[in-house]
């Protein structure tokens, strides 16, 4: 995988030119409400797009990963409210110390900045194996919200066609650092 193999020159650009390319995005220019996550090794960097859309005053929930694989969420008020968290023998992953707010926080959020590994021509997403946001997913459905669902990526991660199931759904959108790709949404 060609993350492997980034720099972490490469990774620090990367976030720049994708908090750039994000914070365009209509949809964060409206929301209140933000449900992210903080990067990790080479994923695409989030933190300054963190940063930046909370001090635009919007309420950024980041996700705690339960036993269970489900996601809880906590509100993230600067790099100090994380506190990094092994589970188990998977990546360690920053979470919001404080108040746990529940899973069903996510239903308020007006966009949810999605991680993966890739995203296909129909705006399918590759995740990253654990299930945890196939559940965020589900509960957004049960509950009737419709929240704009985004992917950061990098450039190289778009492709032609990932491997679906019946109950994955579409993202609106997927950013890279060179640019936003637009999906139907039905």
């Amino acid at each position: 995988m060609v993350r492997n193999r980034l720099t972490a020159d490469d990774v620090r650009e990367a976030a720049t030119a994708l908090a750039q390319r994000a914070l365009g995005l209509p949809e964060l220019a409206r929301a209140r409400t933000v449900a992210a996550y903080v990067s990790v090794d080479s994923e695409p960097g989030t933190l300054a797009l963190l940063d930046t859309l909370r001090e635009r005053g919007v309420r950024v929930l980041l996700p705690a990963l339960l036993p269970d694989n489900d996601l809880d969420w906590g509100a993230y008020t600067g790099e100090g409210s994380l506190q990094r968290v092994r589970h188990g023998g998977r990546m360690a992953l920053f979470e919001p110390v404080g108040e746990r707010l529940g899973p069903d926080a996510v239903t308020g959020a007006d966009v949810v900045l999605l991680p993966g590994l890739a995203v296909d021509a129909r705006g399918m997403r590759l995740g990253r194996g654990g299930g945890s946001y196939d559940r965020v997913l589900a509960r957004l459905e049960r509950a009737g919200a419709h929240p704009a669902l985004v992917v950061l990526l990098y450039d190289s991660e778009v492709v032609e066609r990932v491997p679906a199931e019946a109950h994955d759904r579409p993202v609106r959108a997927v950013v890279t650092p060179s640019g936003v790709r637009r999906f139907p949404s039905d």
